[in-house]
């Protein structure tokens, strides 16, 4: 089976093939710009978010993270978590391929700052929990801070032990934390939790969930008043919490959460969890969708996850953590902050650029008042149309009405075109997952592509190659409005 494409893989809010069946946008109607990026910011909060891949739409984009596996130790049971390590062949949270020790993690962290001068952010998510296994946590993140200190720190955690370190992360600067939170009922949270352990004691039942809600309520709000940045991951999970979801929004948002991350269940029988072994489906990609655009509001919500693994290096849509396994690590690393910093100058100037051209498409776009086009766009990153659709590992999805372009979501796919010769069963798989969509933007599509995804009503195009993404759309919804006049007036 390909990766990405399986029953229930939904990387994000785009459609993800089946085994036997597509899953398509068709019936998808919001009108949400899908933009995690607000119309007026504090200058010290997009200080804070602006080199930040998981916190900002945007930043994602330029940004490179990576996740230090130091911390397998957990202290509560998720019945949609299975953790893994030596696993090269999942890409999960939970999962990693080997479990570092703080003094490994160190050289991990200064090998990939020197290789990637992307990376701007250095966090611990597991593949346990960061505050529960915190002895590892802290000897790993105090000396990064020490050697690395351009690199922004973040942890992820279940929130159950997290008040007690609340201080010692703010004196170590970890500016962004993330925390799990699926339920605010704890009458819901007993279908989702089995049990915790607590103040050296195993708590089963609504006693579990109970404890572990106040914990997290508790955690949210110390975070917020120490000006901590804060984003809730919540696992939407069909016929348990997806309902819910709102109160747990309302909850968060009022408790200053910065960002609220709604990703799908991931549930496939191979993964041994006990949702995936009692056959508890996923969120369809329209289910998700429809979720997102109701939490649009006072917080930002997250459309661009990746699920990431709990070892993952490089920018969201380009993992590279197999090029920096502890046997490719040098014996010994110090830090060169050279290439970052010429990066970031580099990357300050795009911006500028891009932000100019985003401004102009974001005011342009016109049509019906009811119209929503679904465009998929190949991209290498930096926010333009610049990879070839044979070659290409992800699509990105967007929403275009009179409220503006907004990113939906992203699909998974394999690249069809190996070596000059194209994989047809691959390319099937993804013009059934195109499906319901109106437009393909890349740099470069063969005329065979371009005629299967036409008979299915998909539009393909390689005449914007190097535009950035929203200057791109905007001319073709320019170029087809010009062409319609013309029509009409013949």
């Amino acid at each position: 089976m390909s990766r990405g494409m399986s029953k229930c893989r939904i990387t994000n809010t785009a459609p993800a093939a089946r085994e036997s069946e597509a899953t398509t946008f068709g019936d998808h109607a919001s009108s949400s710009r899908g933009s995690s990026e607000p119309n007026a910011m504090a200058p010290a909060i997009i200080e804070k978010i602006k080199d930040h891949p998981c916190f900002s739409r945007e930043a994602h984009l330029y940004f490179a993270r990576m996740h230090l596996a130091v911390a397998p130790a957990c202290n509560i049971q998720c019945n949609y978590c299975n953790r893994k390590y030596d696993c090269a062949n999942e890409s999960r949270p939970g999962v990693a391929s080997h479990r570092l020790t703080p003094d490994q993690a160190l050289r991990r962290a200064m090998a990939v700052a020197n290789e990637v001068p992307q990376l701007s952010v250095v966090g611990i998510a597991g593949p346990g929990d960061a505050c529960y296994d915190w002895r590892k946590t802290k000897a790993t993140l105090i000396p990064i801070a020490r050697e690395i200190p351009d690199v922004k720190l973040c942890i992820s955690t279940n929130g159950l032990a997290l008040p007690e370190h609340v201080d010692e992360l703010v004196d170590m600067n970890v500016g962004h934390v993330t925390i799990t939170i699926n339920m605010v009922d704890p009458k819901i949270g007993t279908k989702i939790y089995p049990w915790i352990f607590y103040d050296g004691r195993r708590y089963n039942g609504i006693d579990a969930s109970r404890i572990l809600h106040e914990r997290q309520m508790l955690g949210l709000e110390m975070l917020a008043e120490r000006g901590i940045l804060i984003k809730v991951n919540s696992v939407m999970i069909p016929g348990v919490n997806d309902e819910h979801l709102i109160d747990v929004n309302k909850w968060v948002k009022d408790r200053g959460a910065f960002m609220h991350n709604v990703m799908p269940l991931i549930s496939e029988p191979t993964h041994g969890t006990f949702y995936g072994m009692n056959d508890q489906r996923c969120p369809t990609p329209s289910e998700l969708i429809a979720l997102r655009d109701r939490l649009e509001g006072d917080t930002k919500v997250m459309r661009h996850c990746r699920q990431c693994r709990a070892d993952a290096v490089g920018l969201l849509s380009d993992d590279r953590a197999h090029e920096f396994t502890i046997s490719q690590l040098p014996a010994e690393a110090t830090n060169d902050s050279g290439k970052r910093h010429a990066y970031r100058k580099l990357i300050e100037r795009e911006r500028r650029a891009q932000t100019l051209q985003a401004r102009g498409a974001a005011t342009s776009v016109s049509g019906p008042s009811d119209e929503l086009l679904l465009i998929a766009v190949t991209t290498k990153g930096g926010g333009r149309v610049n990879e070839h659709f044979g070659h290409a590992q992800e699509l990105q999805i967007f929403s275009v009405c009179q409220k503006g372009i907004g990113l939906i979501g992203h699909l998974k796919i394999d690249p069809y075109c190996l070596g000059g010769w194209g994989e047809e069963a691959t390319l099937n798989s993804i013009i059934n997952a195109l499906k319901g969509l109106d437009l393909l933007l890349c740099s470069q599509i063969g005329n065979g592509p371009t005629n299967k995804l036409a008979r299915r009503g998909v539009r393909a195009t390689g005449a914007y190659d190097g535009y950035y993404i929203e200057q791109a759309i905007d001319a073709h919804c320019s170029a087809v409005l010009h062409d319609d006049a013309l029509a009409a007036a013949t």
